[in-house]
């Protein structure tokens, strides 16, 4: 009842619907997403908060280490998308959840390393500057958090980001208590009216206004393991502000084949720590991927975890093109492939799975997340 055929199942429950090959347009597929509800929690000690907060992950098993791993079981899956919540006033519960395949019908939807080089040859990186673009969308979209690591504005009051960025995979990190979330602002002046108009054409100064976060989620997949097993795959977390953010957000959506993106290309913007009160914007080929993970060489560095991965294709039921975050920038990984070092920036994809527990954790019911 619990075995791998069940768990296929689910893999497989959201099946993609792709457009013709005479559709010249990138449109995003039609999925059917399964359903996680919460089914028992429970209160747990306060956390200790004592581990160092890491700004990368780093991991030596590449593309054909997570395509060789064994298939988890129904339970094991359970497990891993069961999550722990931390409040603002260091309470801690864990959730254990169910995972249900709904028919259209049945809801009324609609059908560690060498190196840790992160630059690959030339410098592909784009600073942004001025209110103009920092201030609108997508780029408004992206944070920093008070443990130095990006967010992506995905609701009213939610970021996703990743989840070493709160818990090292044993413990939550020194600040997670007391989470902030950073979002640039121009700086005023006193004065500003008059003055010196030559110094218009010079970049505006900008500073950070931060939120408080009131809790965070972050999924058993990630605490059980570590960056070299299977915990990789669950490197996300959900932050809810204890107020709405009143910004332009980009939503979730299930992230397609890499063979379906436009161009084969992902896009990210964060604060990477080389480039300090710079948010910095890259995109890239995606070079490699498993059900869980996108391999690609982005040029990124530390600070750059937790950036959302977006694109944007054609949204076919509004008639529009829309941007969606389909994954999770995670961090780096060396791999020696055959005797020669191959270097990639990995990030988390957005499965069907994590799509229904992300969308459940907003929204907090699971008919408005139906369709990823």
């Amino acid at each position: 009842m619990a075995g791998l055929s069940t768990l296929i199942l689910l893999l497989c429950a959201a099946k993609d619907v792709m457009p013709s090959s005479s559709h010249w347009k990138p449109t995003w597929p039609s999925y059917r997403v399964p359903v996680i509800l919460p089914q028992s929690t429970l209160n747990l000690d306060k956390p200790q908060f004592d581990a160092e907060a890491r700004l990368e992950v780093v991991s030596p098993c590449g593309p054909a280490c997570h395509k060789s791993s064994p298939l988890p079981t129904y339970e094991e899956v359970k497990h891993y998308l069961s999550y722990e919540t931390l409040y603002a006033n260091g309470s801690l519960t864990e959730t254990e959840v169910g995972i249900y395949i709904l028919s259209n019908s049945a809801d009324g939807s609609q059908g560690k390393s060498r190196t840790k080089r992160q630059i690959y040859g030339y410098d592909s990186r784009f600073s942004i500057f001025g209110k103009d673009f920092l201030l609108n969308y997508p780029f408004s979209t992206s944070v920093k958090l008070s443990t130095g690591c990006t967010g992506t504005l995905v609701a009213e009051k939610h970021v996703l980001t990743a989840a070493h960025c709160i818990h090292d995979g044993k413990s939550y990190v020194k600040g997670a208590q007391k989470l902030r979330v950073g979002f640039l602002k121009p700086k005023t002046k006193d004065g500003s009216k008059g003055a010196n108009i030559t110094k218009s054409a010079m970049p505006e100064k900008m500073k950070f206004q931060w939120i408080r976060v009131k809790r965070t989620h972050v999924p058993k997949g990630w605490i059980k393991g570590n960056a070299n097993d299977i915990g990789m795959d669950y490197d996300y977390a959900l932050l809810e502000l204890k107020k709405p953010h009143k910004r332009k957000f980009m939503k979730i959506g299930v992230s397609p084949p890499a063979r379906h993106l436009p161009g084969g290309r992902i896009h990210f913007s964060g604060y990477d720590n080389d480039r300090p009160g710079n948010l910095v914007y890259r995109f890239c080929d995606v070079k490699d991927e498993t059900y869980d993970l996108l391999y690609q060489q982005c040029d990124a560095q530390p600070g750059a975890s937790g950036s959302g991965v977006y694109v944007r294709m054609w949204k076919r039921q509004n008639h529009k093109w829309e941007r969606k975050i389909i994954g999770i920038f995670s961090g780096h990984q060396w791999v020696d492939m055959n005797g020669t070092p191959q270097d990639f920036n990995v990030a988390v994809r957005i499965t069907p799975l994590k799509y229904a527990q992300i969308c459940y954790w907003i929204k907090g019911n699971y008919l408005d997340c139906r369709e990823g």
